[in-house]
């Protein structure tokens, strides 16, 4: 009679060598499904990995392995398969010491079904060979991935052709080097301008509906663009050389989703607060408590804020210190702003010189698209100044105004400076 070892070994030589899966989850297929629903829906990898209930940093790992690509999982398994209810019911009733054909006959599966799964999902990381419902779901999930060799792995052919067209360095049947297609840059788009190589490079539709062209009569010859981009972003795939991604126009190595490209860079500006809004009797500049504000940046990301009484022209430079943390802690992604302009030292600066005037004074303030105000409704709670920004790509819509620096005690003609050494004229306000 086999010891407990032996069948031990024997389970693990049927079931194969497998990696450790570390803390096997109850439901990989449905947390990677919602995790992806999230992306789709603009969020951030960490957002979606926080509202399935996973770190963050298991998030990220996600969707960089993935390459930002939707891999597209069903919701569920066929089912013709087990389902994790059915996994949760044989281990209880396999711990009431119940025969297969019981348990399969309770199920209304075939008793070599369920043979089969005690014997494959199995834990066999202690002693005995225990059954649990989370594990064996892991298994079956693990197993049931059965991802597609790529087509540009299989043809050899087809990826020298693609990857010579991507990185620009294909020659003519003489010899001769064949410049690739000139795309002109729009200075927008990342790495560095001398670290792209696409001046000369081919794109992946240009690849694609070129290859027709060439090899007319051998249709193994034929991708789609959408099969070089996913070979490219998805590290599994192992078809195209990864250091590729900085011939592409755009540069990136990850794809970006659309609904978070989507988002505008002023998602903190609404219909409500649009310039279009404010009372009319701050553009006449008859009524006073009307401002108009600004965010001056200097050497060494000192700042200093500027606001504008639209109808005296009083000027108030508005002091933004550094944060405590500024050049000895480590930068936290999505953190504070140190440097003492972000939103929240911008808010507290700006609360703290409002409360103290009176309320005729507070009427409106008028500022520009800047991510400064991103926190312009707690500022409006805070100190009951209603806020406006002015128009997309119109920073003038406000209608700023030269100020003669009524706050400032220094009569020589060299412009005052903030505390941060920041020039407080070092650009003219707009006419009226």
């Amino acid at each position: 009679m086999a010891t407990m070892r032996e069948r031990q070994r024997a389970v693990q030589l049927y079931r194969g060598q497998i990696p450790s899966p570390g803390r096997p989850t109850v439901a990989w297929r449905q947390d990677r499904v919602q995790f992806w629903a999230a992306i789709a829906r603009g969020a951030s990898s960490e957002d979606a990995a926080l509202e399935i209930g996973v770190s963050s940093a298991v998030g990220v790992r996600w969707f960089r392995h993935a390459g930002g690509v939707n891999p597209s999982l069903a919701p569920m398994v066929s089912g013709r398969y087990l389902s994790f209810a059915e996994r949760e019911d044989i281990a209880i009733w396999r711990a009431q010491k119940l025969g297969v054909r019981e348990i399969a006959r309770r199920l209304d599966r075939s008793p070599s079904t369920i043979s089969r799964e005690l014997r494959r999902n199995a834990s066999t990381r202690t002693w005995r060979l225990e059954y649990r419902a989370s594990t064996a779901q892991w298994h079956a999930e693990r197993r049931a991935r059965r991802p597609k060799p790529a087509k540009l792995v299989t043809n050899e052919r087809l990826r020298g052709y693609v990857q010579d067209r991507l990185a620009g360095v294909i020659r003519a049947p003489d010899g001769a080097p064949v410049v690739g297609p000139d795309a002109p840059w729009r200075g927008r788009n990342k790495p560095r301008r001398q670290d792209r190589r696409w001046a000369t490079a081919w794109s992946p539709e240009q690849i694609a509906n070129r290859l027709p062209v060439d090899f007319p009569d051998d249709g193994s010859m034929r991708i789609s663009h959408e099969a070089i981009y996913q070979a490219l972003y998805v590290q599994s795939r192992g078809a195209l050389k990864r250091e590729l991604v900085a011939c592409l126009r755009t540069g990136r190595a990850l794809r970006v989703p659309r609904a978070r490209a989507r988002k505008q860079p002023g998602g903190h500006v609404t219909s409500e607060v649009l310039i279009s809004e404010r009372p009319a009797e701050a553009d006449d500049r008859a009524v006073p408590g009307h401002w108009e504000g600004d965010l001056i940046i200097g050497l060494d990301r000192s700042a200093v804020g500027t606001v504008v009484e639209r109808s005296t022209r009083f000027t108030i430079l508005v002091h933004l210190p550094r944060m405590p943390g500024y050049g000895t802690e480590p930068r936290v992604k999505n953190g504070p702003a140190l440097a003492g302009y972000g939103a929240e030292a911008m808010r507290d600066a700006l609360a703290s010189r409002f409360t103290s005037m009176p309320e005729q004074l507070r009427r409106s303030l008028t500022w520009d698209r800047g991510k400064e105000l991103a926190q312009h409704a707690q500022l409006t709670i805070d100190t009951g100044l209603a806020i406006y920004f002015a128009d997309p790509h119109s920073p003038g819509s406000a209608g700023r105004t030269r100020t003669p620096m009524a706050c400032c005690a220094s009569t020589s003609p060299r412009a005052p400076t903030s505390p941060g050494g920041v020039a407080t004229r070092s650009k003219p306000l707009l006419p009226p």
